[in-house]
């Protein structure tokens, strides 16, 4: 079953997509926040259940506040191409408050030169913002490139971090 919930955090209020698991607690698939590129949104049969999603919640609430670097939530790693899989799993190898570069990530996962772009495409469909930092990979000369939530957010988060976050 399908359940959904919002949530309220200084991005805006953000959408929380999942399956029911046992116990009654979700298995995130998709957190959107608004207008973000591609958000996902509510369909018809889906099930509000905000209490299916309290611990994924209340780590938001920590990580805004300063007080959590990783998150540590079941969610469904099964969305997306094996190659974007590849790409979601590196990004959640950058430490917290560390910024890499797009071609880095090309690199870690075997997919050099033009390949950043291809890159570049598979963080755009990461189902999972702020929680799969894909707001860390920043542009090679430091600048902030693409955030499917915007550039302000991104540069809100990597503030929130302590990372270091250029113009662009």
């Amino acid at each position: 079953m399908t359940v959904y919930a919002y949530v309220d955090g200084p991005l805006g209020e953000m959408l929380l997509v999942g399956q029911l698991a046992e116990g009654g607690r979700a298995v995130l698939r998709s957190l959107s926040l608004p207008g973000q590129k591609g958000a996902v949104e509510v369909a018809d049969g889906w099930t509000r259940a905000p209490g299916a999603f309290e611990e994924v919640a209340g780590q938001l609430r920590e990580y805004f506040a300063g007080d959590r670097e990783r998150f540590d939530i079941a969610y469904d790693p099964g969305s997306g191409t094996e190659f974007q899989r590849r790409v979601w799993r590196a990004l959640e190898e950058i430490p917290y408050g560390t910024t890499v570069s797009y071609g880095e990530i090309a690199r870690r996962v075997g997919s050099s030169g033009a390949g950043v772009r291809a890159v570049g495409t598979a963080i755009g469909r990461n189902p999972l913002l702020v929680v799969r930092p894909c707001h860390r990979v920043i542009g090679a000369d430091g600048s902030l490139r693409g955030y499917a939530a915007g550039l302000e957010r991104k540069e809100r988060l990597l503030g929130l971090e302590g990372a270091p976050a250029g113009s662009g």
